[in-house]
């Protein structure tokens, strides 16, 4: 199983960036997928997932601002990310199956 990221970048406060994560090797549309952030010294958190159903979850702290999709004919999970905040600077890194397989991680930098 692999998952690439990308779409990360460097954007300035109340910009937007659209993540991107492609699945391989394995039925994508079965799995809960969902996007993960850490920054150094601190615990991978959860940014939100989407069940196979659809059904989506976001941490408090993106509610209202980040939106989570999939396309399951391209086996890919996408993170629409609007209004950033300095706050959101971190890795983000794509889960398949609630943390059971690891894409690379894609670097998001918000300037302020």
């Amino acid at each position: 199983v692999q998952l690439q990221a990308s779409g990360g970048g460097l954007v300035q406060a109340g910009g937007s960036l659209r993540l991107s994560c492609k699945v391989r090797g394995t039925n994508f549309s079965i799995y809960t997928v969902g996007w993960y952030r850490q920054t150094p010294g601190k615990q991978r958190e959860l940014v939100a997932t989407i069940s196979s159903g659809g059904a989506t979850n976001y941490a408090d702290s993106v509610k209202g601002r980040f939106t989570i999709s999939r396309d399951n004919a391209r086996r890919t999970v996408y993170l629409q990310m609007n209004s950033l905040k300095p706050e959101d600077t971190a890795a983000y890194y794509c889960s398949l199956g609630s943390g059971q397989y690891w894409g690379q991680g894609t670097l998001v930098t918000v300037s302020s």
